[in-house]
């Protein structure tokens, strides 16, 4: 290229400069709009705030700039709120003249890049409200000119880099609402030019670095919602600039420091929500510009020591949810105190109503709820004239309603629930155009509910729950037209709803239940169209459920259990909302209706107690969120649906007491929720299902007196959760499972009155938690009671009566000491009862003739009794013996006697033919002569031999010498033997 060339090139160039320097001004404004229009391509821009954005303008005109004096660079880039999306673009970078950048408020996600160090002039950083995520990067630390970096509201996770440390000359430092973790960096002390520094809401942890104390400048400090740890540095009270301190909600420990009362500019101190313990320093009456103080929810302790003398322009005081005791100070407020808020609920306060506060005049909120507070409500306390909210529940105030409470012309909520007040509602109360809430339940009030009541139109919410409330609800109600709520539940209120509650037409939740309300429900009813809650249990309602009722379509919950109602149940085709639905214990006949099926949401369906008839609908099984289904104590018939086995939240089956009949449903299995199962008084029949064993979370299973048979399945046993099986009063056999023994929860077991046999499971014993009975009963059981039952140390009641049970009873029974009822009678038992069963009645062991022990005969007068028993036949046997014998003798005897005398009288004749009359005189001198002898021979002892001599002798009463020599030796032999 020759000389010529190159000059026209070079001139080329020149002009073509330029241009372009004409165009665009200097060459850094042309290259910040070269990586601005690449940043605008990379960022979503729904609303078009970068439309702007073109090289038909200049750059210093595009919207969210701003350039230098000299437009020669951009230095600032505001695009806050603008919706926009996208990662932060690195082109973003190039723009090394920016002092400001403000991505805040808009959708931007992705992390905070490493190269945003190189954006060295910066010296406002607002990235906050976006969707950021990962690290804060170390190199922020490079942008040593920041003075405002407020990056929170996003999701940034890791510690916070101690780099920070190195940003000297910050004065904002907003890092909350994020997810940060780890320590605050001991270098934040490094910050001497700081002013404010959010680190709520994260998840660091740690100790306040004690080194903060050298943050001088500093005026607001929150880093609440963390879980900071450790005790507050009493090094804090140093920061003499500080306005705000916020650390509620950590796990702060110790006591409240002392050196908090250097803090002299503080305005606002909130610690609650911590493990603070102690009292409450004194020295906290130094804080004179303080106007908020939140303590509460923490562990301090002894009395309230805070004067309003001191703390002229306190506004707000929160103790609540403390162990502070004794009483508020008499002298807490001045005339012309500036206290708002005062909250000590839920401490341990003590005394009559603190007449100190009535000095606040200027209180709008008092709370002393929750403490043990008492005495009556002090006449004079309508002298806190601008008290909008009055809460003093759950203590223990007495007495009655101060009429002056009706001057209290602000006050909108009153809250006295849960005390001891007595008397009736002043009609004063009428007077209270602002009340919106009043709150009196769980009292002791009485009386009548005042018309004048019905004049608070601002009233949304009444409940008088619990109370001794009589006389009628009052005629005029209807003119509460803001109600919400009525609860007059539980008192003793009689006569007819007035029909002019149906004009509260904003009512959702109304309850009369537990009353002694009577009459029919008014038509007036169908206007209650946000009506979602209503309860009328428990009255002497009566009549059929008006048409009207039928449509309101916001109905969620309905009990009118334990009335009179009658008439046939329609289905509520204007609700698809209804949750429950319980008429029980009424009269309503008829059959269920199928289009109940409409209120898909049902959980709670309960109709037991009344006369209805037929089947149930097989339509119910489209009720998928039914939990709880009662239709005990009709007169249903038929078998089960099978399409209730689509219930699959089904919790509570209860069908018993009507006359269902086939066999019992195996679906009953797939129920898995199932937690309640009651068939019973039925006409079931066949077995017991073995599926039921499926049902993991069943607590009672009752199937008693229906006629089902076959054996106990073994499958029972997976009933693990199982406290109640009662199936007495059927035609089971078999053996008892041992299986059960893994139903450990067991507390009631029945299987009376059926046709078990074979022994009593020793597994039994295995059901330690058995407290309420074990019914064995009237049963074919045999064999021996198994010692392990002496395990159930908790039983109160144990029958195993008419078996067929035998051997000794087994001393570990006696350990049973929580027996109140026992029955082991009608069986074969024998042995000793133990004698912790001595305080049983006998007929507890009729029918078990071997049992001994008290309350029965002793075991000693037993075996006595079986002795005597031996003696007696021994001795009848002697005797007999001693008969035979006897008998024997006498008859050898006559028979000698006999042949003597017939020869004695051959002797006789021969000598009467000799000799004449002189024979019978000797005859008589020999006898004479034989008693003679006889006499001596007897006094020698030679007893037989007299006998015999005597046997000798004719007399016409030989016989009768025979006879009672016979009975002699018997009665001798007799006395020996001690008869």
């Amino acid at each position: 290229m020759d000389s010529t060339q190159i000059s026209r090139f070079s001139l080329f160039i020149t002009v073509f400069s330029c241009i372009l320097a004409f165009s665009f001004g200097d060459n850094s404004s042309s290259t910040d709009a070269h990586w601005l229009l690449r940043i605008k391509s990379k960022l979503v821009d729904p609303a078009g705030v970068l439309e702007s954005w073109s090289l038909r303008a200049h750059i210093c005109s595009w919207n969210g700039l701003t350039c230098s004096h000299d437009e020669a660079f951009v230095i600032a880039l505001n695009l806050s709120a603008s919706t926009l999306s996208g990662s932060i673009p690195t082109e973003l970078w190039n723009l090394v003249s920016l002092q400001t950048l403000d991505l805040s408020l808009n959708l931007i996600t992705g992390s905070i890049p490493p190269a945003i160090g190189r954006l060295r002039n910066l010296r406002t950083l607002l990235l906050f409200a976006n969707n950021l995520c990962g690290k804060i990067p170390t190199e922020i630390g490079l942008l040593k000119k920041l003075q405002v970096l407020r990056i929170g509201d996003n999701m940034l996770a890791a510690q916070i880099p101690p780099s920070i440390g190195n940003l000297t000359g910050l004065r904002v430092l907003g890092l909350a609402y994020c997810q940060l973790n780890g320590s605050i960096p001991a270098g934040i002390g490094n910050l001497k030019n700081l002013v404010f520094l959010d680190l709520q809401h994260n998840s660091l942890s740690g100790f306040i670095p004690a080194e903060i104390h050298n943050c001088e400048e500093l005026q607001n400090f929150a880093a609440s919602n963390n879980m900071l740890d450790g005790e507050i540095p009493a090094s804090i009270g140093k920061l003499k600039s500080l306005q705000i301190l916020n650390l509620a909600n950590n796990s702060l420990s110790g006591s409240i420091p002392p050196e908090i009362s250097g803090l002299s500019n503080l305005q606002y101190l909130n610690l609650l929500g911590n493990r603070l313990n102690g009292e409450i320093p004194w020295e906290l009456n130094h804080l004179v510009q303080l106007q908020k103080l939140d303590l509460s929810s923490n562990n301090l302790s002894g009395t309230i020591n805070l004067l309003n003398i001191h703390l002229q322009n306190l506004q707000v005081v929160v103790f609540s949810n403390n162990a502070l005791t004794g009483s508020i100070p008499s002298n807490f407020c001045l005339k012309n105190s500036n206290l708002q808020q005062l909250f000590l609920a839920q401490n341990k306060l003590s005394g009559g109503f603190p007449l100190g506060l009535l000095n606040c005049s200027s209180l709008q909120q008092l709370d002393l709820s929750n403490n043990n507070l008492e005495g009556e409500l002090p006449p004079t306390i309508d002298k806190l004239e601008k008290l909008t909210d009055l809460l003093l529940n759950n203590n223990s105030f007495n007495g009655s309603l101060p009429p002056e409470i009706g001057n209290m012309s602000n006050l909108e909520n009153l809250y006295l629930f849960d005390n001891r007040i007595t008397g009736s509602i002043p009609v004063e109360i009428g007077k209270l155009q602002s009340l919106s809430t009043i709150y009196l339940y769980d009292n002791q009030m009485s009386g009548s509910i005042p018309m004048e009541l019905t004049n608070c139109a601002s009233l949304t919410a009444i409940d008088f729950f619990g109370n001794h409330f009589s006389g009628s609800i009052p005629e005029t109600i209807g003119k509460l037209k803001d109600l919400v709520l009525l609860q007059l539940r539980q008192n003793d209120l009689s006569g007819p709803i007035p029909p002019s509650l149906g004009y509260c037409k904003k009512l959702q939740q109304l309850a009369l239940a537990d009353n002694k309300l009577s009459g029919s429900l008014p038509a007036t009813f169908r206007f209650l169209s946000q009506l979602s809650t209503i309860t009328l249990y428990n009255n002497s309602f009566e009549g059929p459920l008006p048409d009207s009722l039928y449509s309101l379509r916001n109905l969620k919950i309905i009990n009118f259990s334990h009335n009179k109602f009658s008439g046939t149940i329609l289905p509520l085709t204007g609700s698809n909302s209804l949750t429950a639905l319980d008429l029980t214990n009424n009269s309503f006949s008829g059959s269920i209706p199928s289009g109940l099926a409409i209120s898909t949401n049902l959980g709670r369906l309960r109709l037991a107690n009344n006369l209805l008839n037929g089947s149930i609908p097989s339509e119910l099984g489209r009720l998928k969120e039914l939990i709880f289904l009662d239709l005990s104590f009709n007169n249903l018939t038929g078998e089960v649906p099978s399409q209730l086995s689509t219930c699959q939240k089904l919790q509570h089956l209860l069908l018993n007491d009507n006359h269902f009949a086939g066999k019992m449903p195996s679906w009953l299995g797939s129920l898995q929720d199932l937690g309640e199962l009651h068939l019973s008084s039925n006409n079931f029949q066949g077995q017991v299902p073995a599926e039921l064993g499926n049902c993991s979370r069943l607590l009672k299973l009752s199937l008693h007196t229906n006629n089902l048979s076959g054996q106990i399945p073994h499958e029972i046993g997976q009933l693990t959760s199982l406290n109640v099986l009662n199936l007495q009063r059927n035609n089971l056999s078999g053996s008892i499972p041992p299986t059960i023994q893994q139903c450990k929860k067991l507390y009631e077991l029945r299987l009376s009155e059926n046709l078990l046999s074979g022994p009593i499971p020793s597994e039994i014993g295995k059901l330690t938690e058995l407290q309420v009975i074990l019914d064995l009963s009237r049963n074919l059981l045999s064999g021996e009671i198994p010692s392990s039952l002496g395990d159930l140390l908790k039983l109160e009641r144990l029958n195993l009566s008419f078996n067929r049970l035998g051997g000794e009873l087994p001393s570990s029974l006696g350990q049973l000491t929580s027996l109140v009822m026992l029955n082991l009678s009608n069986n074969h038992l024998r042995g000793q009862l133990p004698s912790t069963f001595s305080g049983f009645s006998p007929t507890s062991f009729l029918g078990n003739d071997k049992l001994c022990g008290p309350p029965l005969t002793s075991c000693m007068d037993s075996a006595g009794h079986e002795n005597n028993i031996l003696s007696s036949t021994a001795v009848v046997c002697i005797i007999v013996a001693i008969v035979f014998t006897s008998t024997v003798i006498c008859l050898v005897m006559i028979y000698i006697m006999l042949r003597m005398w017939c020869n004695m009288r051959k002797v006789l004749i021969s000598n009467s033919s000799e000799g004449g009359g002189n024979g019978i005189e000797q005859i008589k001198r020999q006898d004479q002569e034989r008693w003679m002898y006889g006499d001596e021979k007897k006094r020698k002892g030679e007893y037989w031999r007299v006998m015999s001599s005597m046997a000798l002798v004719p007399s016409q009463n030989h016989d009768d010498h025979i006879s009672s020599s016979c009975i002699f030796q018997v009665k001798m032999d007799t006395k020996k033997l001690g008869i």
